[in-house]
């Protein structure tokens, strides 16, 4: 993997894995100022895969708000299945678990990765879209998440980067109107 060119690097997100995320929300609005979070209950995931094989994807709560250029993402698993999140996090604990690329051309960036030796921890389908963890802890000590460019997910991260804009402190978290 050394030395080679990765179709895509710019770096759009950094999750953390949190064992409550509305704790974990109050202490990066309270501490950082970063804000406002919005809030999803149930994150679903069509096709799901985990280590290569069909999976129902882990019962997990994410919050996401935009800092800057970078989302900033907040993932609390509430089941104990084996997942992409526990791989890397044990459950009741805190910890960095991945940075996301958003790929214009998702297939180059995937073969990238794969042929560099790095293998997809899990895949599926969210809001329609091609998303996928690859498993690169052993080089980079975090997953990396690739999302595939799509229209809903640009008019959902507009949202974050309009709300963040013009953030006053109030009314922290939020859920999509």
């Amino acid at each position: 993997m050394s030395g080679r060119a990765f179709p895509e690097r710019r770096f759009m997100q950094m999750c953390w894995v949190v064992p409550d995320v509305h704790a974990a929300v109050k202490a990066w609005t309270d501490s950082a100022g970063v804000g406002p979070f919005f809030l999803f209950e149930q994150v679903t995931f069509e096709d799901a895969r985990y280590r290569g094989q069909p999976a129902e994807p882990p019962d997990i709560t994410a919050a996401m708000a935009q800092a800057g250029e970078v989302q900033i993402e907040l993932v609390s698993q509430k089941d104990e299945r084996p997942s992409v999140f526990r791989d890397v996090v044990p459950a009741g604990r805190t910890g960095f678990h991945h940075s996301a690329l958003y790929c214009a051309d998702y297939d180059a960036s995937l073969g990238a990765y794969t042929d560099a030796g790095s293998q997809v921890a899990f895949s599926g389908l969210m809001m329609g879209a091609r998303t996928c963890w690859i498993d690169t802890t052993a080089t980079l000590g975090f997953m990396v998440e690739l999302i595939e460019a799509n229209p809903v997910a640009d008019s959902i991260f507009e949202k974050f980067r309009a709300a963040a804009g013009s953030w006053d402190g109030t009314d922290p978290l939020r859920t999509l109107a």
